[in-house]
């Protein structure tokens, strides 16, 4: 090798880039789920958890829980249900807005109660059985970021209300009966106006709790039924409570977040476990309140 060769050394220290830091992990969005029915608040704590970014801290029954909950975890989202029992969505939705942004999340579908609940100051309103869980995801992040998401029967309502003209700021739109009682911290409330009370039982399918424990047509209390005896798996327990809470297939399919073609499995497999050929006969059996027929087991 000639003596000018040049031979290269050792780096100088100055020209190695220094190693970067680690980019920061990002906040997951913190939600606060509030609905009265368990399989319900089960099925939300797996999708949304699910996602990478969103964690649920915490589930509420109630509408006092909601508030107690979103005081202790500041969540960046509360979704709430409107019918629940104790304090209803509707009547802790004031308190909650002060907190967190709300989402609405329900089955009710009522006008009057979807205004209430913007005018309260509710981000957005879901009615179960309108959307994806995609739909459901970004929603949340929109309800986060302060953008409102409806769903068809909400906006329809939105747009009926805007286009009959807009009822002055103080005055509360009539809500169905049992639902805007106060918080005890809450302040003075419009009074609500009683509907008709076969209207309120043709909206029973937003009750979401089963029929467990009701009184027969005499009068005597129902017994508790031994349901252990009929074999169903956990998931056709769950199928079959929503069944007697009223649900539809296709509400059964959203709270489950399965296809309505899997529900239809699941209620064959009940039917013939319950030895029932049609809703109303495997509600009866499941409650306890079916006739016994001696010559049909169980």
């Amino acid at each position: 090798m000639p003596d000018d060769a040049f031979e290269p050394g050792p780096p100088h220290p100055a020209t190695v880039p220094p190693a970067l830091p680690p980019a920061p992990a990002t906040a997951r969005l913190r939600v606060v789920v509030a609905d009265d029915n368990p399989v319900v608040r089960a099925g939300l704590g797996v999708l949304l958890s699910g996602r990478a970014d969103i964690q649920v801290v915490a589930e509420a029954a109630d509408g006092r829980e909601a508030h107690e909950k979103t005081l202790h975890h500041r969540p960046d989202v509360v979704l709430l249900d409107v019918r629940m029992p104790g304090v209803d969505g509707i009547s802790a939705l004031p308190h909650l807005v002060g907190i967190a942004p709300v989402l609405m999340l329900t089955y009710s579908r009522e006008s009057e109660i979807v205004h209430e609940a913007l005018r309260l100051g509710a981000g957005g309103y879901l009615v179960h059985g309108e959307f994806t869980a995609d739909q459901l995801v970004q929603a949340v992040r929109d309800t986060r970021n302060g953008r409102a998401n409806f769903t068809a029967t909400a906006a329809d309502a939105l747009l009926a209300h805007m286009r009959h003209g807009t009822a002055p700021q103080h005055a509360a739109l009539p809500l169905p009966d049992g639902l805007g009682a106060a918080l005890t911290t809450a302040p003075a409330q419009t009074p609500v106006h009683e509907l008709s009370r076969q209207r309120e039982h043709s909206e029973s399918l937003s009750q979401l709790q089963p029929l467990v424990g009701q009184s027969s047509v005499s009068g005597g209390s129902v017994s508790s039924p031994n349901r252990k005896q009929y074999g169903l798996s956990s998931r056709e327990v769950e199928v079959m409570e929503l069944i007697a809470s009223g649900m539809s297939n296709q509400q059964i399919a959203a709270t489950c977040f399965i296809s309505e073609k899997t529900v239809k499995n699941h209620i064959n497999r009940i039917f013939t476990k319950l030895h029932s050929t049609s809703r109303s006969e495997a509600i009866a059996r499941w409650l306890g309140t079916a006739p016994r027929d001696p010559g049909r087991h169980p």
